[in-house]
């Protein structure tokens, strides 16, 4: 028998038993002659001692065990000495004093330090790894206690799915993994057909066309923990080739539906699960033009405040241009009030405006509103003490800014009232297109929050963005493209305006988003085939391209019924659950950055019959610059 408690197991009440332990040699410890050897399992840690004047041949085997060696131990469970306690142990209060201790195989030093830290508030070593080492020896990477963790709330998170949907009286269903290539999304996995010459399968970047052809054949409630295979670049919340969502798809709904039920099985997972605090009960559901104006971006981080405002109307008629000639031309003044700001040095502020010069804008305007401003911003640098404390109107308003004397004193008083402004903000200011000054000030705000500390990582600010546009803005090639996807609802009271002004169409998308993280997407579908076949039109598909979705249509024209969904993704959710900053963090052997496997070698080349069998024959090969 190799063992009969785990090395997590053992407790004060099993004092006296007789027991068997195997696992991985934490550490070793030679105390006056006394082995002590710290054993591990994916359980926890029990502290073997090996005396000999117990057992001399227990003590002969531990004198020869190094770190990762695996042993097995058996022994007799013994209360630990009281200047011997370790209460960071779950175990502590025990040891084992071991009479045999076997050696089952060794182990070669590994590339990095395994060894589990004595409690969660010291760092783990091997954080310091470099990402490819421990992708390469991942294997050895997933003995530490971090990824065992995490590995473990991975698998809690999709059990409780499980569990709340079949209560739900939802069906879990498999689709398959070779399916159609179909021109949407991002690049398919292709995958060449042995039987059918010249043909191509592609793995399935979502069940999306499936799972609505379960809504046609009546199975109202469906979803599955469903692999995601996508040939897309890495980004921190995203793996290159695979990643896996929980999808599902319910007849007979409206978006409310779909929306009450993600929210109270992710309130009860969180709640569960984890121990981290959810800021707002019931999940707020806010409009995509609002997050826009007022966050930048469309999934805002709500954790904290910062909200932008359009200043527009306030400043049309000022007698700075760049202000007023903007708002005439049809475009936006917009601000953001740091709160507190006004203590961030001269090369804080240069940074931030080279932050927004890098996402396009020539500038960042703003304003200090305190005149006991850190010297190190005043642009009034190297003047006398008495040209300091010669006071003008500007400074008894307490305001600095280069924008002053084009703005002047009463109009930055209006814009520091409209925006709240107190002593020790600076206000920062944006002018230009709509969507280009959200995206700026948007990277502004969230910038603010890190560097004044406003983000609490124990709080999670979950929210639906809803009422999408259908369409991106803007036309490629005279058609429109898909805000989503093309098979998202129109709202029925935007129907006239596909044939008006498709631009001005909202839609029935629904985004789920958690600090800062789009962690969903779904939407209410379209089921009529009328409906279907215009959108596709506005995109720009021809007739060729509309056939690659005829089934489709050909399902449509049975009685679909109306229907929707949502798709959460795994690894994500379980990233922001366990406050790692990479989804990678979360899967058991994901691909690098160029979407390799370090590990096995994967991608790789294949032998010259398998191609001749297939009939492909590769005549260039070129390497991709990353």
């Amino acid at each position: 028998m190799y063992r009969t408690h785990t090395c997590g197991q053992l407790r004060k009440k099993d004092i006296g038993k007789e027991i068997t332990l195997s696992g991985w040699v934490n550490s070793r410890r030679d105390h006056g002659g006394v082995v002590f050897i710290d054993l591990r399992d994916r359980y926890g840690i029990t502290q073997v001692k090996c005396d000999p004047k117990i057992s001399k041949n227990a003590w002969r085997q531990a004198d020869k065990v190094r770190d990762e060696y695996v042993i097995k131990v058996a022994g007799k469970v013994k209360a630990r000495p009281k200047d011997m306690l370790n209460p960071r142990l779950e175990t502590g209060e025990i040891e084992v004093e071991a009479q045999t201790v076997e050696i089952l195989n060794t182990a070669k030093t590994p590339p990095f330090e395994i060894a589990w830290p004595p409690g969660d508030d010291v760092k783990d070593k091997a954080e310091e790894t470099n990402e490819e080492v421990r992708l390469k020896y991942r294997y050895l990477d997933l003995r530490r206690k971090k990824m065992v963790k995490n590995l473990c709330l991975r698998y809690k998170l999709i059990k409780f799915i499980r569990d709340f949907l079949e209560k739900e009286g939802f069906i879990e269903i498999e689709t398959p993994l070779l399916t159609k290539s179909t021109p949407e999304g991002a690049r398919d996995f292709i995958v060449p057909s042995r039987l059918n010459p010249g043909k191509f399968y592609a793995l399935p970047q979502s069940p999306q066309q499936y799972k609505q052809m379960l809504m046609v054949a009546g199975i109202d409630k469906y979803f599955q923990i469903a692999p995601c295979l996508r040939d897309e670049d890495a980004r921190a919340d995203r793996s290159p080739g695979e990643f896996y969502q929980l999808d599902l798809e319910m007849s007979f709904v409206e978006q409310k539906d779909i929306l009450d039920l993600t929210e109270r099985l992710f309130t009860q997972a969180a709640e569960k699960l984890i121990d981290k605090k959810i800021m707002k009960k019931p999940w707020p559901r806010i409009s995509w033009d609002e997050v826009m104006l007022k966050y930048g971006v469309d999934k805002p981080d709500l954790r904290f405040g910062l909200e932008i405002q359009d200043i527009s109307k306030l400043v049309k008629d000022c007698g700075f241009k760049v202000f007023s000639d903007t708002v005439k031309k049809g475009g936006v003044v917009r601000a953001v009030n740091g709160e507190g700001a006004a203590k961030f040095s001269r090369s804080e502020l240069d940074k931030l405006e080279g932050l927004a010069q890098d996402l396009g804008a020539p500038g960042l305007g703003y304003v200090i509103i305190d005149q006991e401003i850190n010297p190190s911003t005043n642009s009034g640098r190297g003047k006398s003490r008495n040209q300091e404390n010669k006071k003008t109107k500007n400074q008894e308003n307490n305001f600095k800014s280069p924008l002053l004397k084009f703005i002047g004193e009463e109009k930055m008083g209006e814009i520091v009232k409209e925006m709240k402004g107190k002593p020790g903000d600076i206000i920062f200011f944006m002018a230009g297109e709509e969507l280009k000054v959200a995206e700026i000030l948007g990277q502004i705000r969230l910038e603010l929050g890190r560097k004044l500390g406003l983000i609490d990582d124990n709080l999670l600010a979950f929210c639906y963005v809803v009422d999408w546009p259908l369409f991106e803005p803007g036309m490629t090639d005279g058609h429109f493209s898909p805000a989503h996807h093309m098979f998202t609802m129109p709202k029925e009271k935007d129907w006239p305006k596909l044939d008006t002004a498709p631009e001005k169409v909202k839609s029935y998308q629904h985004d789920m988003v958690l600090n800062g993280f789009e962690v969903a997407g779904g939407s209410i579908r379209i089921h009529r085939p009328d409906i279907q076949e215009k959108i596709f039109k506005l995109i720009g598909f021809n007739k060729e391209r509309i056939k690659f979705f005829s089934h489709m249509l050909e399902a449509f024209k049975y009685g679909a019924p109306p229907h929707g969904g949502i798709a959460p993704g795994i690894e994500r959710i379980a990233m922001l659950f366990a406050g790692e900053e990479s989804i990678r963090e979360m899967m058991a052997f994901p691909k690098n950055s160029r979407g390799e496997d370090v590990m096995i070698g994967a991608p790789s080349e294949v032998e010259q019959e398998q191609l001749k069998e297939l009939g492909i024959e590769i005549t260039r090969h070129e390497a991709r610059n990353t």
